[in-house]
């Protein structure tokens, strides 16, 4: 479904943040998309949405393809409309809008009629019933688990193919982690929408996804069936806190980690 090849970013002209990642996101699947805080994720998200120039970004070379169309020169209006959309991080909901009104924004660029318009609320608010007692509520004023459902939820209402979500878990409880993960997988499940998921929490993203992706310093440096990941012995030290020896490290062995992680090079 999505294709991004050999794809470079740079900032202001001059700070390169992606140095030419690939990745593929094949249709109804949900991919998992790993890194450090900084190594490009949301960036990678922005270039595929349309949203880099509005943060002083530009793509260099490069191409992206959305079910054979490229889409790297496109507006994110004609890129929402072709069927992608992103739910960013830390939500970016209206918070002086009601949740009602949120939700519906989110169909602003459909053109299907009001009854499927209508058909499709009724269906995203039976995936969140919390929202149904405080859709007359000021979107700021509802709970940070809330809050993330309320930016899903308005993200389906563009009925999208490819769903890109950058950090759903951030700032929330653990059992509210597991409900939005549940949700989720419930969505690509039941709706058929493909998934790209940035998240921090690695073993949660390895879980539900098929396939991952992870990336360091704005290079894809290791990449495969997620069950796999979860075995290799790198990962499962340094993204998902697994120690064979169960002994603490020192910091010279950190520093000597940052030499020997040779799936960097």
């Amino acid at each position: 479904m999505l294709q991004v090849n050999n794809l470079e970013v740079v900032y202001n002209d001059i700070i390169l943040v992606l140095r030419g990642i690939s990745l593929e996101v094949p249709d109804g699947v949900i991919i998992s998309f790993l890194g450090s805080n900084g190594a490009g994720k949301s960036t990678t998200l922005r270039a595929i949405s349309g949203l880099l120039e509005y943060e002083d970004g530009e793509i260099k070379k490069g191409a992206i393809e959305f079910e054979g169309q490229a889409i790297h020169k496109m507006g994110p209006q004609k890129i929402v409309r072709l069927g992608i959309t992103q739910v960013p991080e830390g939500r970016r909901i209206f918070r002086e809008l009601t949740v009602d009104e949120n939700i519906r924004v989110g169909a602003h660029t459909r053109k299907d009629g009001r009854n499927e318009i209508e058909r499709d609320y009724q269906l995203v608010l039976g995936y969140f019933p919390v929202l149904k007692t405080r859709l007359k509520i000021q979107a700021g004023f509802c709970s940070g688990g809330e809050q993330q459902m309320l930016a899903i939820a308005r993200a389906l209402m563009a009925r999208p193919q490819l769903m890109m979500l950058d950090e759903p878990s951030l700032g929330l409880a653990p059992l509210l982690v597991t409900e939005i993960f549940e949700i989720i997988e419930r969505i690509n499940r039941t709706e058929k929408v493909s998934i790209l998921l940035v998240e921090q929490n690695a073993l949660m993203a390895l879980k539900v996804s098929q396939y991952g992706y992870i990336m360091e310093n704005g290079k894809i440096v290791l990449d495969g069936p997620s069950h796999k990941l979860m075995d290799n012995e790198d990962v499962k030290e340094f993204y998902l806190g697994v120690k064979e020896d169960k002994e603490r490290k020192s910091y010279s062995e950190v520093k000597h980690y940052k030499r020997r992680k040779r799936w960097l090079s």
